[in-house]
């Protein structure tokens, strides 16, 4: 578990600034629900003096990434566009009395969606943010190039794995990693030749270890051997005994394996998500309408559990078509 500052509880459990604001005139908005993280920031910003008079925030994340949302509001309010705009993820942190390093992604957000709204604000459109012009990464949490190389330059990142904790990058099923080692290198690179860091601070591409595999967690469903065939028996008539009357047989819930199966892959494909935030969710079993899941980790206990659990609740519904509950239970 990770050792968050007194301030990182008080702005979790206590937020100001959050909320919609009807009369924002400057809105970035970052990350999506199926990432696991997302984040709308709405400034007021007064159209004569530039000054960003009021600011709330809208966030979907674990405690980190709202209390770093709302961190990132009180330090906007007061200040000018221009002033706002040289605020950097290490800022919002700092404010925090610190983060952990695995949360700090959580400010790279901040800064991500305060980039977004100065630039609405500005009229400009960010190149960076065109995923469909091959710049995208990361698939699994929607990191794109602009996005690491923002992080590695502004935090001075030298490894795969700091790159990870920034921007949540590779922390999936790796399948980008070559990628961003590629970037670190290059961004390294770069930044010795400007005198940011030392050379021997510098990542090298192929330099760092392969992560070892890990073994998949939650509900498996093992392979069953065929069933063997048997002699062909000779054909007999059947009777069978019709009843005087019609009898009411009563409907028992029944799970076929095709939906325990849909249901595991949807919590497979939303495990990153879990995971990414020090948490796991593992299918128990379904007894019809309802779908029984076992929480550990940080998702245990958590207060936004719930809303992570109504995200995993909506897609289920929506893949077997009929209304679907959550309902979490101790592992037996």
């Amino acid at each position: 578990m990770w050792d968050y500052s007194d301030k990182v509880k008080e702005y979790f459990f206590n937020p100001k600034n959050a909320g919609a604001l009807d009369d924002a005139n400057a809105i970035g908005e970052v990350g999506s629900l199926s990432c696991g993280d997302a984040l709308k920031l709405m400034l007021k910003v007064n159209p004569e003096t530039d000054v960003i008079e009021d600011a709330r925030f809208q966030t979907f994340g674990c405690g980190s990434a709202i209390a770093s949302s709302s961190a990132l509001t009180e330090l906007v309010i007061g200040k000018t566009i221009d002033e706002a705009g040289k605020l950097t993820n290490q800022d919002i942190a700092d404010f925090l009395d610190g983060l952990p390093p695995e949360k700090m992604h959580c400010s790279v957000m901040g800064q991500e969606a305060l980039g977004a709204a100065v630039a609405a604000w500005r009229g400009e459109t960010l190149a960076d943010d065109d995923h469909e012009d091959g710049a995208l990464i990361c698939r699994c949490f929607g990191v794109d190039e602009g996005m690491l190389e923002r992080a590695i330059r502004t935090n001075k990142l030298t490894t795969v794995e700091m790159v990870t904790f920034y921007t949540k990058a590779g922390g999936s099923c790796n399948s980008c990693r070559e990628q961003v080692e590629e970037i670190l290198s290059d961004i390294n690179t770069a930044m010795v030749a400007e005198g940011l860091i030392k050379a021997e601070e510098a990542f090298v591409f192929g330099a760092a270890p392969k992560p070892a595999m890990t073994k998949p967690k939650g509900f498996v469903i093992p392979d069953q051997p065929p069933a063997p065939k048997l002699p062909p028996q000779p054909s007999a008539p059947v009777q069978i005994a019709m009843p005087a009357a019609p009898v009411a047989v009563a409907e028992a819930p029944v799970t076929s394996a095709r939906d325990v199966i849909a249901v595991t892959r949807i919590i497979e494909d939303m495990r990153p998500i879990f995971v990414a935030d020090g948490g796991n969710v593992e299918l128990v079993d379904m007894e019809g309408p309802k779908v029984l899941v076992h929480l550990s980790g940080a998702c245990s206990g958590c207060q936004l559990a719930s809303l992570t659990l109504g995200g995993l609740q909506k897609k289920i519904t929506e893949a077997l078509g009929r209304p679907m509950r959550i309902v979490p239970v101790a592992k037996p």
